[in-house]
């Protein structure tokens, strides 16, 4: 359940944040097409270069667009929107607490308001785990940390499609935490938080292998281990919940709302240039070189010329 003043306090604080942070990224990035491979998804494409080698065309395998990570983070993102659009709460968050004060004479309507929790709950989960393992997301977020560093665009980052994939830059959990979270708590303080306290490695695991119960209205997630830093958390509010929930759906909403900025910011510009912006390819030997994209404002996307 989407509570609208929740998320309204989130944005109050996090709008001017990811504009400070994209501002940071234009003026950080070592060339000046950097950000916009972020919101073109520039990657190196293994199936191509394996066509180049028996086949007399040859193409670049540095290719932008969607991708499967593209069309994937798309049936994800139109199940959340869905769900942010159909379950908005007619209270207030406050109010929405009132209605759990305990007396005799409501009992059956508050136990029946804790089951639709429940059910509401486990729809959240799902969105929590579509966020945190989406690989585009994970990608773009990445990025987006190397060029606020002052770190050239990775053309040659892969998210692990099965556990000890080698191809991979990472495995996701450290990803996120040591790549992204990690590395904004000097440039971000407020960003870094609110990953720490969303992105919980141990509510991850309990939603991904349906390792959980509710008892009252709290979430037990059956792998505490005692002495385990990453698996501390006995038990979970539905409060605390809604407080995570609304944590991820405020950063999925940011998530957007950076692509559009980034795509408008770019279109404007090469407005005044016949509608061509120069990247930059980055090979992993080292070598370099330029390629010219175009943008049709018409359909607000990019190709190679």
């Amino acid at each position: 359940m989407i509570f609208i003043d929740k998320i309204k306090e989130l944005d109050k604080k996090l709008n001017p944040e990811f504009d400070r942070l994209l501002n940071l990224a234009w003026k950080n990035q070592t060339h000046i097409g950097d950000l916009l491979l972020v919101g073109i998804n520039g990657f190196y494409d293994k199936k191509t270069h394996e066509f180049n080698a028996v086949s007399d065309i040859k193409y670049n395998p540095h290719v932008i667009g969607q991708g499967s990570e593209g069309h994937s983070e798309q049936t994800h993102y139109n199940f959340i929107h869905k769900y942010r659009t159909t379950n908005i709460s007619q209270y207030t968050y406050l109010d929405y607490l009132k209605l759990h004060e305990w007396s005799s004479e409501r009992s059956k309507e508050i136990n029946e308001l804790v089951d639709f929790e429940e059910t509401t709950i486990q729809l959240e989960m799902l969105i929590y785990i579509k966020f945190w393992e989406a690989d585009m997301i994970i990608k773009k977020f990445y990025q987006l940390v190397r060029i606020m560093h002052g770190e050239q665009y990775d053309w040659y980052f892969k998210a692990p499609k099965f556990p000890g994939d080698k191809e991979a830059t990472d495995t996701r959990q450290n990803l996120i935490r040591l790549k992204i979270r990690d590395r904004l708590k000097d440039i971000s303080p407020i960003l870094h938080d609110l990953i720490a306290n969303t992105y919980k490695t141990q509510i991850r695991n309990s939603i991904a292998h349906s390792n959980y119960s509710f008892l009252g209205r709290n979430i037990y997630p059956n792998n505490y281990i005692e002495n385990d830093p990453t698996a501390k958390i006995k038990s979970l509010s539905f409060d605390e919940w809604i407080d995570i929930f609304h944590n991820t759906l405020a950063l999925q909403n940011q998530y957007t709302r950076m692509k559009n900025i980034i795509n408008h910011s770019y279109g404007e510009l090469v407005s005044k240039s016949e509608n061509e912006m120069e990247i930059r390819i980055s090979e992993k030997d080292g070598k370099q070189y330029p390629a010219i994209v175009y943008y049709r404002p018409e359909f607000k996307d990019w190709g190679y010329k």
